[in-house]
């Protein structure tokens, strides 16, 4: 009897233990929120998921992070005791994201289902963009779409044309010109003389044929206005002088020079600042070919290059040394030298410096 008694009695506590040893649960009402349509320049939004804790235990929320910036979510901290309620609050920026947007909260917490995510969606309506936003970029009374104005590719000897939008914002009609202007550019206004509130054209022409160069370059023209140069009035001219190969056959390709280095990249390992080290990097042209070295560029003036020989025929070797000065420098360096040459499948080839400079 005494025996049945205590098995009876662990059979009507049974419930009661399993509740108490039963995991929090989170439970939303809703996981997505579609906001429709919202403007752009009416500010933030933001909508208020709640939960309910369906466990037996204190419900807590470990950490709740989105998939952008744009949202910033805000949830209940404190435990969530079973049966009561907390909320994750998400507020989403739409400046500068016209267009649809699917944006993700994630909520990591002690439940059974530990992981949840949840979702806001929508539209945003674009702002009417103001003269700042379509022409960022100020220079005295001028605007321009931008400071730096790209001709990308161009091929020895041609002439490639590029043009950018600016436009007057002072209330006194503005000539413009360009100073520091080298041989191999050309740059005007079109007009020359913007009324107030005019808009504009730079029109500007590269020239390869005037300039004895490979690879990237870079000429920096200053503006001026009225005949007075601006301090902020710099505007910088790039463009990348490279062969185009595009129409070569394929038994072009296969009589070219062929580019091939002993190593790539080179670590000098530990070294002490203020040493200077060197490595010699060999070339081989193992094309049908001569291989020409238009151009060797290291990245900072720390690094020195000086290629032993320019036209390397099929079968032959050049060497390429490296000097790394470490003056004024300390901690891990990467540099970097930029090698063009008249191979169609390699006319640029990166090579690598490495090491770590410590303190004497």
């Amino acid at each position: 009897m005494k025996q049945l008694t205590i098995v009876l009695l662990l059979f009507t506590m049974l419930p009661w233990a399993s509740a108490q040893t039963a995991s929090p649960a989170l439970k939303f009402n809703e996981k997505i929120h579609d906001f429709g349509d919202i403007k752009e320049d009416a500010g933030p939004v933001a909508y208020t998921f709640e939960f309910t804790n369906t466990g037996q235990q204190p419900l807590v929320i470990h950490n709740v992070r989105s998939s952008c910036g744009c949202t910033t979510p805000e949830w209940t901290r404190q435990p969530v005791l079973a049966g009561q309620k907390g909320t994750i609050k998400a507020t989403f920026d739409p400046r500068n994201r016209p267009g649809n947007f699917n944006k993700s909260i994630t909520i990591s917490s002690n439940a059974e289902n530990p992981t949840e995510v949840l979702r806001i969606v929508g539209n945003v309506l674009p702002r009417k963009k103001t003269i700042e936003d379509i022409y960022p970029r100020q220079m005295g009374d001028i605007r321009l779409k931008s400071s730096h104005l790209s001709f990308t590719r161009v091929t020895p000897g041609s002439k490639k044309n590029e043009s950018m939008e600016i436009i007057n914002t002072s209330s006194e009609p503005a000539t413009i010109t360009f100073n520091q202007v080298p041989k191999h550019i050309t740059v005007q206004v079109v007009p020359a003389t913007l009324k107030p509130g005019e808009k504009g054209t730079i029109k500007a022409s590269f020239d390869a044929s005037k300039i004895d160069d490979w690879g990237f370059v870079v000429d920096q023209l200053y503006m001026a206005i009225n005949g007075k140069q601006l301090k902020d009035g710099r505007l910088s001219i790039s463009a990348t002088i490279e062969e185009d190969f595009s129409s070569w056959t394929e038994a072009q390709l296969a009589n070219a020079a062929d580019i091939q280095f002993s190593e790539t990249s080179y670590d000098f390992g530990e070294i002490k600042s203020g040493d200077v080290v060197s490595h010699t990097f060999v070339v081989t042209n193992k094309g049908k070919s001569n291989l020409i070295l238009r151009k060797v560029r290291a990245s900072c003036g720390c690094t020195a290059t000086q290629p032993d020989k320019e036209v390397i025929a099929p079968g032959e070797t050049a060497n390429i040394k490296a000097t790394f000065n470490s003056r004024g420098r300390s901690g891990r360096q990467n540099k970097s030298i930029t090698v063009y040459s008249n191979d169609p499948k390699k006319s640029t080839m990166l090579l690598r410096l490495s090491s770590t400079v410590v303190s004497q």
